[in-house]
């Protein structure tokens, strides 16, 4: 089992930059596939980002294409979030998943998932 912690929101203006962070607990984090989600008020989840379990390959949702870049460091059982050129549409609860593959992930489907950390952007 994994437990996911996400920390690294807050509120920004439009143009600004955040990192999330995910910290995972447990000894098997690099044999998982890591992705985030997000959930803006009255809205589905939504896939944002994946990781392969090395980081070699990584998969993203059209609309951050360019301006979010999701990594990870297996040594510090981590997977990042940068978001750069944030938008007001990019305001929700961004959740860290642990899943299967990329592709598994990219149809919206994780194993482990945290709690959440708000994103909020201001115009």
């Amino acid at each position: 089992q994994v437990q996911l912690v996400e920390s690294g929101g807050g509120l920004v203006q439009a143009g600004d930059s955040l990192r999330l962070s995910c910290a995972a607990s447990g000894r098997t984090f690099s044999s998982y596939s890591m992705g985030w989600f997000r959930q803006a008020p009255g809205k589905e989840r939504e896939f944002v980002a994946a990781v392969s379990r090395s980081g070699e390959y990584t998969y993203y949702q059209d609309s951050v294409k360019g301006r979010f870049t999701i990594s990870r460091d297996n040594a510090k059982n981590t997977v990042y979030l940068q978001m750069n050129s944030l938008k007001p549409e990019d305001t929700a609860v961004y959740y860290c998943a642990a899943g299967n593959s990329i592709v598994v992930m990219a149809s919206g489907k994780g194993d482990y998932w945290g709690q959440g950390t708000q994103v909020t952007v201001s115009s």
